[in-house]
């Protein structure tokens, strides 16, 4: 059973940079009036708000849970949208979250400070008649009980939590989530467990299987940001579980893993879902929800940004109510008008696209093309070379790559799912740790790369000049463990290989392996005479997700062979839209 599987470690008191004005414990109820300012730096409210701080929740196995609960003065019954995560509901105000914000360029006013961490602002919901509920989830600061990360656990905790202000004298019976990053991810867990009153959901951006996605991507152990999220992340009084020493203990597939995969085929709620391209810890998994949950009435807007400064925009804050007031309120809105699918293109230029209304993603019109590996001419051709070659790099060495580049004679544009699917050979070594990144080039062959937030100074590039790719997209980018490229048939279609992860298969010698590695959806935009550079290597091409975050060490030797043309004829994936 997973919960045999699952490790712990003790945890430790909230340390003073993940503090917060509203913290310590004190249970009560008071009025905010407006114009309230928690501090001079933050927004001051546009309405009277009713502040229940440190309200006690229990949980259905008899662990008590605290809730801090923000909503209109009145005795209007009303909505309310809940921002589930272990971040304390009381750091809004605090120098981590701060520096969140200063990381990526946005002011302190733009939130109240009532706010949890990549949650929505109780100044802004409350005056719009929603009611905001920031829980302390189990485990965390002075709730009781051992904290999870991101597992069908936070699913059940969610649903009791939603079960219960249901019944408050306050609330109309509708619930709703919204949130980024933890906050999304928590969503598909509850969401998959059916709540009664749970109305509609908004995942921005988010992980949806912790084993593909952020322990082990690629079957890879890269626990750099793991050990962020464990160590920097939930506190208490109690254990929290130890998502390192599981992803060493388990480093293939197995139900501890198999518990943190919502139910996708069970989250059957309204859902409107943000993505974007260029987030290397959230991509691949919003768009696996996007396409896997059973929802008949789901939304998808894939944004250029970063998700903090997108979630936070008065417009698509203004957006996000136009759903709610349809779900939660059951206005007769316009919201249903809205494309089921909202995508943007990236230039790298200046020329943007976005809002790009679409039926579906991929939107119509693409053709998935081939690009087939020239190992002679080190470029990319759309038919196959007769003759075979091979390119090949010591790992370790100063040049640990093998490229291959396309220039475009008219305007192109990519949108979907690429895919690599290669014949590779390991010498002196029984398996490869593989890494692929499409990049685009301009007419001079200059790499083109994006800040995908507002902060560009230069420590910024210092932080993404080899690492923090959630901040400057420099491609997609894709990674594999050659020994785990046995491919799960149930879930592997022709443009996105899904891998079972569940059996490792070394290589021999001589033996060249066949693989599919797949890469993070793009939106891309050639103009005519800019290039296409595809890359093998065996090192990240990109470096740790987050700044800081300890840098994955492959596990490498010998010399890779990347075999092209003939019968193990190579080729790179792309999905071309045509007109």
């Amino acid at each position: 059973m997973s919960a045999d599987q699952k490790m712990f470690v003790p945890s430790h008191p909230l340390p003073a940079d993940r503090t917060g004005l509203l913290t310590t414990f004190d249970p009560g109820t008071r009025t905010l009036a407006a114009g309230y300012q928690v501090a001079p730096q933050f927004r001051p409210l546009p309405v009277d708000i009713v502040f229940e701080k440190d309200v006690p929740v229990t949980l259905r196995d008899g662990v008590i849970i605290h809730v801090d609960l923000f909503r209109p003065v009145g005795t209007e019954q009303v909505p309310v949208i809940v921002a589930w995560s272990p971040y304390g509901k009381g750091q809004g105000t605090s120098a981590s979250v701060m520096g969140v914000f200063g990381l990526v360029g946005l002011a302190n006013d733009a939130v109240s400070g009532l706010e949890k961490f990549e949650a929505p602002d109780p100044a802004y919901w409350c005056a719009q008649g929603y009611a905001i509920c920031n829980p302390d989830i189990r485990g965390v600061v002075d709730s009781e009980g051992d904290s999870v990360l991101w597992d069908r656990q936070e699913g059940r905790d969610c649903y009791d939590l939603i079960e219960w202000l249901a019944e408050q004298n306050w609330c109309s019976g509708k619930v709703g989530m919204s949130g980024t990053s933890y906050l999304a991810v928590s969503q598909w867990f509850t969401a998959a467990e059916q709540p009664p009153h749970l109305a509609a959901i908004n995942p921005w951006e988010g992980v949806s299987d912790v084993y593909r996605d952020m322990v082990l991507r690629g079957g890879m152990p890269d626990t750099g940001f793991a050990a962020t999220l464990q160590n920097g992340s939930f506190w208490g009084k109690n254990r929290k579980e130890d998502i390192l020493g599981e992803a060493e203990a388990f480093p293939l597939m197995a139900e501890l893993w198999e518990n943190k995969i919502p139910d996708f085929d069970q989250i059957t709620v309204p859902a409107y879902i943000v993505a974007s391209y260029s987030n290397t810890l959230h991509t691949a998994g919003t768009f696996r929800a996007w396409r896997r949950i059973a929802s008949e009435q789901k939304w998808l807007r894939i944004h250029n940004t970063q998700e903090w400064p997108d979630y936070y925009d008065p417009e698509n804050v203004e957006d996000l109510r136009s759903f709610f007031d349809r779900f939660l309120k059951g206005e007769d809105n316009d919201w249903e008008r809205t494309p089921r699918v909202r995508y943007s293109l990236i230039d790298f230029r200046g020329g943007d696209q976005t809002a790009i209304a679409a039926d579906n993603f991929p939107p119509s019109g693409v053709t998935s093309t081939k690009y087939y590996l020239d190992g002679v001419s080190r470029t990319l051709n759309p038919t196959r070379p007769d003759p075979e070659a091979s390119v090949m790099y010591n790992v370790g060495a100063n040049l640990d790559m093998a490229s291959f580049a396309t220039r475009f004679d008219h305007e192109t544009v990519m949108v979907g799912y690429p895919k690599a699917h290669l014949w590779v050979e390991a010498r002196g070594a029984d398996d490869m740790d593989l890494f692929v990144l499409v990049q685009k080039l301009d007419e001079f062959g200059t790499p083109l790369q994006q800040f995908t937030a507002f902060n560009q100074s230069a420590m910024v590039h210092d932080l993404t000049e080899r690492g923090g790719s959630i901040l400057r997209y420099k491609g997609s980018d894709g990674r594999l463990r050659v020994s785990l490229r046995n491919l799960d048939a149930s879930n592997s279609t022709s443009d996105i290989p899904a891998h079972s992860f569940d059996r490792s298969e070394k290589l021999v010698p001589g033996q060249v392996a066949e693989i599919e590695i797949d890469l993070l959806p793009i939106g891309l935009i050639f103009h005519p005479g800019e290039q296409l550079r595809f890359i093998v290597s065996s090192r990240s091409l990109l470096g740790p997700m987050m700044p800081g975050a300890r840098e994955y060490v492959p596990a490498n030797s010998g010399v890779h062979v990347i075999h092209t043309g003939g019968s193990h004829a190579s080729y790179l994936q792309l999905p071309i839209k045509e007109g």
